[in-house]
């Protein structure tokens, strides 16, 4: 397949990391420098230039791809590059959009404004805040299998109750897999007698039970979220009150603009909206934040956001999570006492990444910069693993490779060495980047 990715960026460089070794990839992007540092580490071709322009679109011959993804950072140039491919190429087109006024459009009237998939960030973002708020001390959490398979992905501190203890201790639930370990720039297997060490990063997989058993072991039972301050009134502030608002939960939001406050207030009928200095602590304490369960920072810049989070921790909200656009800033603002930072261009890469594999995912989630993956795929009779047991078949995986869950007509399998694997199974696989293109072919 012949994909021109429009934009090399955070999020084009990691779409065209995930393609490159298996399709014909061809990157456009108006700086040079970019262009170029992204060849000496990925086998693609380069297009300097606007691509919006329909000269340049013809110099990457769009004519000939079976698919263009749009992914800068501005809007407006997404749209009109997927809108300038259609009039000269049946290629499907992928534009990627914050602003949710072109998401509503595109929605109403499928296939408008010549493209084929839109993909909003922004929403992704407040769905991806959601579903960390719903699982206290995980740092990445997503859903696989219409819900029935949870990934989360916790840190172990030195006073974690299962540091120190091997991962057949810590493994006390029935329906839960340890897939992977973190460990410094290591992806490790684990194994029964593996040990889990102060400042791992583990990944399990499990049934939503099982999982949020663990994530209380991990941190206690906390009760439930029942209210939630967003600070800043953004599109992504803005979505995630209006997710969480769907989900039940409280929500206040507080937005320093007085005209913008008046323009949420009408927009968010069930979000309390709060016009003040998120930064005025004598305001702060009057709204009790020290009661919060969960501050969300979505102001205007990466700065604002670390202060304003740092700020509601130091004041005693329980936990403090951040939008981060820059994605070399994550860890910095985790090691400062952020709990969680979320990154908008992780959350649509994922997106993008799902649609675009050959065999298609049915969902992807990547981990710590791309280290590792996991996916949620059906299997079919092509599969090494269909009608045999897993401890026969897994051997003809690569090393890094880890079921970690099955459904099976809608319901919850755990996987044992015993399990036999049938076509049409959906299964929720933990793989290290290194052999991802391996086991894809594999399964």
């Amino acid at each position: 397949m012949r994909v021109v990715i429009v934009g090399a960026g955070e999020v084009g460089s990691s779409i065209a990391a995930s393609l490159c070794a298996d399709h014909e990839v061809v990157v456009v992007d108006r700086d040079s420098d970019r262009v170029e540092s992204l060849t000496y580490s990925l086998d693609v071709l380069p297009v300097e230039g606007d691509g919006a322009s329909l000269e340049t679109l013809t110099e990457a011959s769009v004519g000939d791809a079976d698919m263009v993804i749009a992914c800068t950072d501005n809007d407006e140039t997404n749209i009109v590059a997927c809108g300038t491919v259609k009039t000269i190429s049946e290629a499907f087109t992928i534009a990627r959009v914050r602003n949710t006024k072109y998401l509503d459009t595109w929605n109403n009237a499928e296939g408008a404004l010549g493209v084929d998939l839109m993909v909003g960030t922004n929403l992704l973002t407040a769905r991806s805040i959601s579903r960390v708020i719903g699982l206290p001390a995980a740092h990445d959490v997503d859903t696989f299998a219409d819900g029935l398979v949870r990934m989360a992905e916790f840190t172990i501190h030195d006073d974690s109750p299962v540091a120190g203890t091997t991962v057949a201790a810590a493994d006390r639930f029935d329906s839960l897999t340890f897939a992977a370990i973190i460990r410094d720039d290591d992806v490790v297997i684990p194994r029964g007698d593996t040990c889990l060490l102060d400042g791992d990063r583990v990944v399990v997989i499990g049934s939503p039970e099982s999982v949020g058993d663990f994530a209380t072991t991990m941190r206690g039972d906390i009760g439930s979220i029942d209210d939630v301050l967003i600070v800043g009134g953004s599109d992504i502030g803005r979505q995630t009150a209006d997710v969480l608002s769907e989900e039940g939960i409280g929500t206040r939001l507080i937005e320093p603009a007085p005209e913008h406050a008046r323009v949420l207030a009408e927009a968010l009928p069930d979000t309390t909206v709060l016009n003040a200095d998120p930064t005025d602590q004598e305001f702060l304490e009057r709204e009790h934040i020290a009661e919060v369960d969960v501050v969300v920072a979505a102001l205007g810049n990466d700065e604002q956001n670390l202060l304003a989070g740092l700020l509601a921790k130091r004041m005693g909200a329980d936990r403090a999570i951040a939008v981060v656009e820059e994605g070399s800033y994550i860890d910095l603002f985790e090691a400062v006492g952020i709990d969680v930072a979320v990154n908008p261009r992780k959350a649509i890469a994922e997106e993008i990444t799902r649609f675009t594999r050959e065999r298609h995912a049915e969902n992807v989630a990547m981990l710590e910069s791309d280290r590792a993956e996991v996916l949620e795929i059906e299997v079919d009779e092509a599969s090494v693993l269909t009608g045999r047991p897993i401890a026969e078949s897994i051997g003809d995986l690569p090393d890094g490779v880890v079921i970690g869950a099955i459904t099976r007509d809608g319901a919850f399998v755990q996987p044992r060495g015993d399990t036999v694997i049938e076509r049409g199974d959906h299964i929720v696989v933990f793989a290290d980047t290194d052999v991802l293109d391996d086991a894809m072919t594999d399964l």
